[in-house]
């Protein structure tokens, strides 16, 4: 696996297990367990920003002048990571709405 191929998979894993959190945020504010939800979104939020760091470094590589080669696999990396993004801040909002039923 090359440089570029690891970095992919760093995203994907790091956006997928911060997404995974984040739906069993929901899950917990569903069940009525608001204590858990903050825990949920703290740890998410450790996955999400490690993605979020590797993609700014492929970002500071091109900015440079350094060429990012671009592939399917980025482009589902970069899909999972915004996707993740748009869900987590969909979840803040349902979670809001499940406190005031």
């Amino acid at each position: 696996m090359d440089e570029m191929e690891t970095i992919c998979f760093q995203i994907i894993s790091n956006a997928g297990t911060a997404r995974s959190l984040i739906v069993e945020a929901l899950q917990e504010a569903r069940d009525g367990n608001f204590d858990q939800v903050q825990n949920k979104f703290d740890e998410a939020n450790k996955y999400f920003t490690e993605a979020h760091k590797v993609h700014a470094s492929l970002i500071q590589q091109e900015a440079k002048g350094d060429g990012v080669p671009f592939s399917l696999l980025f482009m589902h990396a970069e899909d999972q990571l915004m996707s993740t993004e748009t869900i987590k801040h969909m979840a803040k909002e349902m979670i809001h709405l499940y406190e005031r039923v």
